[in-house]
């Protein structure tokens, strides 16, 4: 179970807000987590604690393919996204770099408290339940492991002791 105060964001939120892209000459995720958002939310940075929920509307992480972005908010400690739907390659990203998403159309207001069930695909809100996409349990694996590379190097390591 995921809890944690919602950050709310409209439609069609890009790669480019997320993380725009004169700070991708880096690879310090502290300056991507101080930037994160910035394109649309100059303040995000500053106030997101850890374990807040960003909960959104379609078309999260559209844009440019870049894993930065979702890098970006999970460095900033954003603990999950909700979106009614999302760009493939951001969903993607999110789950190979280790930050939960689920797609469900969610009312709330900033600052309200959400509880996500990965496992179940719920999410509530206000004592209101709405129903998003469960993720198939291989995507739980990985996110679970902390990411795709986390998952392969796990799943190495069993084989080896297994052959062994």
């Amino acid at each position: 179970m995921i809890e944690g105060r919602a950050w709310v964001y409209g439609d069609n939120i890009d790669t480019d807000v997320m993380i725009p892209g004169k700070y991708l000459r880096t690879t310090d995720m502290q300056v991507f987590a101080d930037h994160a958002m910035e394109g649309i939310d100059p303040e995000f940075s500053s106030k997101v604690q850890k374990g807040d929920v960003i909960v959104a509307g379609n078309n999260f992480g559209c844009g440019s393919s870049r894993e930065q972005a979702p890098l970006a908010l999970k460095h900033a400690g954003v603990a999950c996204v909700v979106a009614k739907s999302f760009a493939r390659i951001f969903f993607r990203n999110a789950i190979n770099v280790g930050l939960p998403v689920m797609e469900a159309d969610v009312e709330c207001s900033e600052g309200d408290i959400v509880k996500i069930d990965l496992k179940n695909g719920s999410v509530e809100v206000n004592n209101k339940t709405f129903k998003g996409n469960k993720l198939p349990d291989f995507l739980l694996e990985i996110l679970t492991d902390g990411g795709l590379v986390a998952h392969r190097r796990k799943l190495q390591k069993q084989k080896k002791e297994q052959d062994q």
